[in-house]
């Protein structure tokens, strides 16, 4: 077997189905990223979506036995919609992050490499190959990095020459020992803007995150949010682009190069209202193929709600009323409670004294408290 020549046509044959970038390291163990992942643990940085095992996380060996290399890819995605829907004033909007644009990326890169790895093993029968998708024990980032694909900046993205941060990494292990390629150079320099930008400092410093603060963990979180987190998450639906927007290496990048990638309109950036309501079943048919809707339609309501609190749009009083009041779920209930406080009018104030007569939940009645009090100018602890 010529590992070069097949190397070579992996590259040509890639580029054939949909893959933008492609590189090949070394499948040497992580040890610095060891280092930093335990670091992160000491700190409770972790936001307890990755995978526990920091061994698995940093040992390719231990996935794959005989590992010798890793194909990393990257996919680039949109950053701006074509036609834009207007956030109107009766009619306003939330959004979701462009990473959860059009389908669901890790449909999109398993197949890819799905069909990648077809390729290989129909010229090496008998070369062993894991795939990943943001989901795998590996880290997608550092494996991407290590292959050439970008560098990891401040803002704990990798970045491309060619299409910023707007990509979707995945990479495959293989027995079989490719050449590695060459990392790019660490190119922030002193650039701090996206850490000055992050909204709760969850930014620690350059390439450090504080997951517990970042806003694009918070808004996949199923419970009650902090009240000094509320204010800040604005109309955000799933999470939040503001550390990708200012970071200097994505001004004026916007591919629009795979159609299962284009945005939708109409799902990108939602009617807030209609979300309030909307049925599992309605949910999974106008959500379901895209990565936001993988925590399920409770944390989007909410988060539906916070925003309509923030643009203290008072046609939506009448909604907030009817889901403090009849919704089973105790965190819909009070997050519209806080709401009808934050927005504010008669009916609200009307009907919060009456749900406190009837309501049983404490988290609930909390809620309840500080939504009187914020109507009558009261000081919140």
């Amino acid at each position: 077997m010529n590992v070069d020549k097949l190397k070579e046509e992996i590259i040509a044959y890639s580029k054939t189905i949909g893959i933008d970038k492609i590189g090949f390291a070394t499948a040497e163990p992580f040890i610095e990223l060891k280092e930093r992942l335990k670091r992160q643990q000491q700190l409770n940085y972790q936001s307890g979506f990755e995978h526990s095992n920091i061994e698995e996380r940093t040992h390719p060996e231990l996935l794959m036995p005989g590992a010798k290399s890793f194909i990393a890819i990257a996919v680039a995605y949109p950053s701006k919609i074509k036609n834009p829907p207007k956030n109107e004033k009766e009619n306003r909007r939330g959004i979701f992050a462009r990473a959860s644009w059009g389908r669901d990326y890790h449909d999109v890169l398993r197949d890819r490499l799905n069909k990648l790895a077809s390729f290989i093993i129909e010229r090496v029968p008998r070369a062993d190959i894991q795939s990943m998708v943001d989901t795998g024990a590996l880290s997608d980032r550092a494996v991407a990095e290590r292959a050439g694909i970008g560098f990891s900046g401040k803002n704990c993205a990798i970045i491309t020459p060619e299409f910023g941060s707007y990509v979707y990494l995945g990479e495959m292990v293989t027995n079989i020992p490719f050449s590695p390629d060459q990392p790019i150079e660490d190119s922030c320099g002193s650039c701090n803007l996206c850490i000055e930008a992050c909204p709760t400092g969850a930014l620690v410093q350059g390439g450090q995150l504080d997951s517990n603060k970042c806003l694009s963990f918070l808004t996949q979180t199923k419970d009650f949010l902090s009240l000094e987190y509320r204010d800040k998450i604005g109309n955000r639906l799933y999470g939040m682009d503001t550390c990708q927007i200012v970071c200097p290496r994505n001004k004026g990048i916007d591919f629009h190069l795979h159609h299962e990638l284009e945005p939708d309109p109409e799902i990108a950036m939602p009617k807030l209202k209609p979300l309030l309501k909307m049925s599992n079943r309605e949910f999974k048919e106008k959500f379901g193929h895209i990565s936001g809707s993988w925590r399920g339609k409770k944390p989007i309501q909410r988060n539906a709600i916070l925003a309509l609190a923030h643009f203290k749009d008072k046609t939506a009083v009448g909604d907030l009323i009817q889901l403090m009041k009849e919704d089973p779920r105790p965190v819909i209930r009070g997050t519209a409670a806080w709401a009808l406080g934050k927005i504010g009018d008669e009916r609200a104030l009307k009907s919060l004294k009456e749900a406190k007569e009837k309501e049983k939940d404490e988290k609930v009645l909390i809620e309840i408290d500080t939504g009187l009090k914020m109507l009558n100018n009261q000081p919140i602890s």
